[in-house]
């Protein structure tokens, strides 16, 4: 079932490349380790906050949340652009919905199987900024980039959006994830050239 899609600012055709980025029609493969390939049946999305679970769903359950597709532009911090990419899944308002909850922190830590952690503001995952994507031009998220479930932050750098996500932890304070630790910049907007720490 769609729903409502991504908001957000709109940008001239001519002016949907960021400083520094260019355009490519493939699909670039970048992980920061081996591709996992958790069964589905063992597969699970928690949410959590100050050590305790909020909600969680196991693979059946997810799928049957509302989804929403959404056809956006992604950048990553190598500096490539993919214009007019389709994504469908859950967005991030749909999940507080389901789990009955308010959010309890201003900032998320999302977690990945293989120990990938990335960190982002929770207002740059709500008022359907985010998901967690599915499908890509109308397929199953493919493991090698990120299926079968990926965080989907895609007014950020690509390194947001965490490839087989698992989690979201609410956190009282801004830390660190995985790239951000090794000097990547803690926000990552491509338009303002965010690519490490100081830019």
């Amino acid at each position: 079932m769609a729903t409502r899609g991504f908001v957000g600012r709109k940008r001239p055709q001519s002016d949907k490349v960021p400083p520094g980025q260019y355009v490519v029609r493939d699909f670039p493969v970048l992980s920061a380790g081996p591709t996992p390939r958790t069964p589905l049946e063992q597969w699970s999305f928690t949410l959590d906050y100050d050590g305790k679970t909020l909600a969680t769903w196991n693979w059946k359950e997810f799928l049957a949340l509302p989804q929403t597709t959404q056809t956006v532009d992604i950048h990553c911090v190598t500096k490539w652009s993919k214009l007019d990419t389709e994504w469908e899944g859950v967005t991030i308002d749909a999940l507080l919905e389901a789990a009955a909850i308010e959010p309890p922190a201003e900032y998320v830590m999302a977690h990945s199987d293989g120990g990938y952690t990335t960190n982002v503001p929770l207002e740059d995952l709500v008022d359907g900024k985010g998901m967690v994507a599915l499908r890509y031009e109308g397929e199953p998220l493919p493991p090698e980039h990120g299926g079968p479930a990926r965080l989907f932050v895609p007014h950020l750098y690509f390194w947001k959006s965490a490839k087989w996500v698992r989690g979201l932890r609410f956190m009282d304070s801004d830390e660190p994830g995985f790239w951000e630790a090794y000097g990547y910049h803690m926000y990552g907007d491509p338009w303002r050239e965010q690519r490490y720490s100081g830019d």
